[in-house]
């Protein structure tokens, strides 16, 4: 598992995607956070606060994530060398956990550099150090919680089929659907009596908790059973070549 873990770290520093992917995340979390005026601007809010990088990650993950895992099992299929791999005394569960591991591992040295935000946030409060930093690391431990979901999820999508792009818009789709569609759906009003359980199971409600600095068990144990049943179903897929 090791080996395959990296060979996919390294693979994505080898070739454009892993620059890529961390240039657009720090453009964007950057520009609405220091540049654009509105809302999310650090500056304009007058707060001491990380809160808009918390509200912005979300939905540039949505979109970098499953760029990140789109190849993880897709070029392996279209190439052939999946076939090569499976041959190697490895199980369909080590070889998963070892894409999946290494796509959280480039998202969390995506997250590393954002410590200067919070290094310009804490230096930039009214006394200096005024922001609410447990809270702070709370919200980060959310946002990679939702990372590793999305990374889940991407990672499966990425196992049902050879097509790249198929794979990231799938990916893409599911992880919208998860993170906000499924609340979405419960307040339509034939499904009122549904809302409470349908917002209570969707991304959106656990990640908003602890994105307020509030670790709760309950919230831990819903990503990893997001992740465990993404794993399962992406390990499934790789079985049902031999069905």
């Amino acid at each position: 598992m090791f080996a395959i873990f990296t060979k996919e770290l390294s693979s994505f520093f080898s070739s454009l995607t892993g620059y890529l992917v961390a240039v657009v995340f720090f453009a964007l979390t950057g520009l609405f956070m220091w540049v654009f005026p509105g809302a999310l601007n650090v500056l304009d809010s007058g707060y001491a606060t990380l809160d808009p990088l918390f509200t912005i990650a979300p939905w540039v993950f949505l979109f970098l994530v499953p760029a990140v895992t789109m190849r993880s099992f897709s070029e392996e299929k279209k190439t052939g060398t999946i076939e090569l791999i499976l041959t190697r005394p490895i199980s369909d569960l080590q070889l998963v956990m070892g894409k999946l591991l290494a796509a959280i591992a480039l998202v969390v040295l995506l997250l590393v550099p954002t410590l200067i935000y919070f290094a310009s946030v804490y230096a930039l409060g009214s006394p200096v150090g005024n922001i609410d930093t447990g809270g702070t690391w709370g919200s980060f431990i959310g946002l990679l919680c939702l990372a590793m979901a999305y990374a889940s999820i991407g990672v499966f999508t990425s196992s049902t089929t050879d097509n790249q792009i198929v794979a990231f818009i799938m990916a893409v789709v599911l992880c919208l659907l998860a993170y906000s569609g499924i609340s979405r759906v419960g307040q339509l009003g034939i499904f009122a009596k549904a809302q409470y359980l349908l917002t209570s199971i969707s991304i959106e409600e656990h990640y908003s908790a602890m994105s307020r600095g509030v670790i709760d068990t309950r919230d831990l144990a819903y990503f990893a059973a997001i992740c465990a049943i993404f794993v399962v179903l992406t390990r499934t897929a790789l079985e049902s070549r031999k069905w």
